[in-house]
């Protein structure tokens, strides 16, 4: 069975106009949200082999709020700041992981939610998080074939 999860990151701060945009840190909202969709995502019983997340300070804060609750390492991947859906794919099948957690941003994240849900899921806010099954062994197919299940929440 192929599991993936794509968990947009948590709200930023905007306020420091001097940051650069891979520099700006998660917001008062995003810290109490990140922690709060993780403990959720954790009692859904979805526990990924390997959480990847994007080099962004946001993306990056929002991870490790991740792994803490699933009790695990973060690997950081550069490519994944302003990934494509198809990337965002990509990268958890070059994986080589039958269950990804991907932190990541929008637009690719809502493109790709989009795609694998059939359009049900419109738009990935801060901190939302959407699961994905398929009866598969193979990472090359799940773009093709419909999920046998998936889920979508989000903080509010």
């Amino acid at each position: 069975m192929i599991r993936l999860a794509l968990i947009r990151h948590a709200k930023s701060a905007w306020g420091d106009e001097t940051l650069d945009d891979h520099d700006r840190p998660l917001g008062d909202r995003g810290m109490r949200d990140a922690p709060r969709m993780a403990r959720r995502l954790a009692e859904s019983g979805f526990r990924p082999d390997v959480i990847i997340s994007s080099t962004a300070v946001r993306a990056r804060t929002t991870a490790e709020a991740f792994a803490a609750e699933l009790k695990m390492a973060v690997t950081l991947d550069p490519e994944l700041y302003g990934a494509s859906a198809n990337t965002l794919i990509a990268t958890a099948a070059e994986s080589g992981a039958p269950s990804v957690a991907l932190v990541a941003h929008d637009p690719g994240m809502s493109v790709l939610a989009a795609r694998l849900s059939g359009d049900r899921i419109e738009h990935m806010p801060t901190c939302a998080v959407a699961t994905f099954a398929w009866n598969e062994d193979d990472w090359d197919v799940v773009d093709a074939v419909e999920p046998t299940e998936w889920t979508f929440d989000t903080p509010h």
